[in-house]
């Protein structure tokens, strides 16, 4: 019982946690993932089949904060991120990726 209920408490603290994040859209007739985008969720509904990082992978902040965007895909198809230098990640419809960088390359996180 008492395992239930940390579990439940850790989940429901990661779903606050996710609340938490301003959500962002695409730019019409866009396929960039902006840098302003940092440390949102970006929701996808009826986007490109491809979408672009940015070309330079952004720099922790002032603060020391990793540039981050959490990718949340609404459909109606598979939407593919690309990173031309190391990795290009399918986000299926219903699928969240975590992607950030450390100011020298992407990492993706599923």
């Amino acid at each position: 019982m008492k395992a239930l209920l940390i579990s439940l408490a850790l989940l429901t603290g990661q779903m606050m946690s996710m609340q938490e994040r301003p959500v962002v859209h695409l730019k019409p007739h866009s396929d960039l993932i902006e840098v302003g985008f940092a440390g949102s969720r970006l929701e996808l509904q009826n986007a490109p089949e491809y979408l672009h990082l940015p070309k330079f992978p952004p720099k922790p902040d002032g603060q020391g904060n990793q540039w981050f965007v959490d990718i949340k895909n609404f459909g109606p198809h598979v939407v593919m991120v690309d990173d031309p230098e190391h990795f290009k990640a399918p986000v299926a419809v219903g699928q969240t990726v975590h992607i950030f960088s450390d100011g020298t390359m992407y990492y993706l996180k599923r």
